[in-house]
């Protein structure tokens, strides 16, 4: 049983992390790493290190997870900020979002950024991941890229059950405004704003885009919200809907937005499009790697920082299930970490 590890995920589970309020939390991972005589730096509550042995003519490897946390469940029965052990498990908010993938991954790190690789090393424990907040790894890798440090892969982790998710989608969220003409009901007078709606919703509803990515499949399109009408007998002026897509890598989410703009009737805004689908190749070091050890391959269907992570091979890896991510009385299991801590390991040292 690793008992740093151990340590260091009671530390965190018991200091409230709140997305946009990580800097206690940044603070203890900053200490732990001091403490091991590594030399940390930090932008924000974003914690990094680069390894020992740093070669520029070398690829650099990022080992990347977060520290931030959503708010307990009120189904909570234990104390969300008690770490408890018991029967193997470890109870506690973040313990498997993504508490189990930090230490691991630290103690990758601990106990490889010595060592003769083929890759260099940096370890990025990061904010705002549960709110894809610009403060977290998209600012480091802002700052990477200013001064001169090349990231050219990365292993996310984040609770998959030690399968490695080579694709995901990203995220785009359209809110939609159809536009009519307002009059008395009883007259059948004006431009029913809620018709023009529907005509559009019944639109995405069987649009189909030209382009299938071989990884992702179809981009997913639902219709989440709707809201119209100020009383029963006025013909509605306005109606707005909001659309929950799921991207593929077939299109940029700039191209997607684009495509469903000129194809309605009614006003389209993107509230961001930052959050990119992203799949790595089969062909890839970091997959091959994964592969030969015998491990699984999936398709996530949640986001990560990984989404972020634009142009930059990515395999998301890590203990714990996704299941259990944002459920009451969170845990993850003491053996699943160790087991972590070792497959991360290989998978490093066989690139």
């Amino acid at each position: 049983m690793n008992d740093s590890a151990l340590r260091l995920l009671d530390r965190l589970i018991a200091t409230p992390s709140l997305s946009r309020d990580e800097s206690v939390t940044a603070d203890i991972i900053e200490n732990e790493l001091r403490g091991c005589g590594i030399a940390p730096r930090r932008l924000m509550n974003n914690v990094w290190a680069v390894c020992d042995n740093y070669c520029a003519d070398m690829p650099t490897l990022l080992l990347n997870s977060h520290h931030d946390t959503v708010r307990p469940s009120q189904s909570y029965t234990l104390d969300p900020f008690s770490p408890l052990h018991r029967d193997g498990r470890i109870y506690g908010l973040g313990s498997n979002d993504a508490g189990g993938s930090l230490v691991s991954l630290v103690e990758c790190f601990k106990l490889l950024r010595n060592r003769p690789l083929s890759v260099n090393l940096v370890l990025a424990l990061t904010a705002e991941e549960e709110v894809s907040g610009a403060n977290g790894i998209e600012s480091l890798l802002k700052h990477f890229d200013e001064t001169g440090l090349k990231i050219d892969m990365a292993i996310v982790g984040e609770p998959t059950g030690m399968k490695a998710a080579i694709a995901e989608r990203g995220l785009v969220v359209l809110d939609c405004c159809a536009r009519g003409v307002s009059g008395h009901a009883a007259r059948d007078e004006g431009d029913n704003a809620i018709i023009r709606a529907l005509d559009d919703i019944a639109l995405l509803r069987s649009f189909r885009f030209e382009r299938t990515s071989p990884t992702l499949g179809d981009v997913k399109m639902t219709v989440t919200q709707i809201n119209a009408g100020t009383q029963h007998n006025v013909i509605p002026d306005r109606c707005d809907f909001v659309v929950d897509i799921r991207t593929t890598d077939a299109y940029s989410n700039r191209e997607m937005v684009d495509i469903i703009n000129s194809a309605m009737q009614s006003d389209v805004k993107a509230r961001s499009t930052r959050l990119q689908a992203s799949a790595i190749s089969c062909e890839h070091p970091l997959v091959k790697a994964a592969t030969l050890l015998g491990i699984e391959t999936f398709v996530s269907p949640t986001l990560s920082d990984r989404a972020l992570m634009h142009g930059i091979p990515a395999l998301k890896i890590g203990p714990g299930e996704s299941s259990r991510s944002h459920s009451a009385d969170e845990y993850i299991l003491e053996c699943e970490i160790d087991r972590a801590i070792d497959i991360y390991q290989q998978i490093i040292t066989s690139l």
